[in-house]
């Protein structure tokens, strides 16, 4: 007879629980949509670069609406890194990196520990190098002093598609 109330005991306190549980979802404000992520506007932050900067900075152009800018920063003390990160139109995470730090530990810290995969890709003309890494994949491209990188959460192809939009003296978004 013992066993018999501990099990109905058992599922009386599941029950009571589950009322409670019940009563906090329904009365407790919660938003079933994700929070749409606001683009930034990068307009000064690319001209104060583009004077200070001792490479050509480079900003998109040309891309769709669905192109959301959501990070930029200038950081002269830092060998002069420009940091433009874009949310691309399927979601993912694309930013476009320069510095004229050594490219050999400039880019495996913007790309989060990716590595040359010995490959190139052409984009608009321009030979580019392959990283993969476990979080981001990356372009990448040394020109004089500089090296930019193109990487993110991104296919090869969403980030070709950033690099190829990528001009000097463009005004931004």
């Amino acid at each position: 007879m013992r066993g018999r109330q501990t099990v109905r005991d058992m599922f009386l306190s599941m029950a009571a629980i589950g009322v409670v549980v019940a009563g906090i979802y329904i009365f407790i404000p919660h938003d079933d949509e994700a929070v749409p992520v606001k683009a930034v506007d990068y307009r000064v932050e690319l001209l104060t670069a583009r004077r200070v900067a001792p490479y050509p900075v480079l900003a998109p152009a040309g891309l769709t609406e669905q192109w959301k800018p959501t990070s930029v920063s200038y950081r002269a003390q830092e060998a002069d890194a420009w940091h433009l990160g874009y949310l691309a139109p399927d979601g993912e995470y694309v930013a476009v990196e320069q510095s004229t730090a050594p490219a050999r530990t400039y880019v495996p810290e913007v790309s989060r520990e990716a590595t040359d995969t010995g490959r190139s890709q052409q984009v608009a003309g321009e030979a580019w190098r392959r990283w993969e890494g476990p979080k981001y994949d990356a372009l990448v491209r040394t020109e004089g002093n500089a090296t930019t990188v193109v990487t993110g959460t991104a296919s090869y192809e969403r980030l070709a598609e950033m690099a190829a939009a990528l001009k000097p003296g463009t005004p931004g978004p």
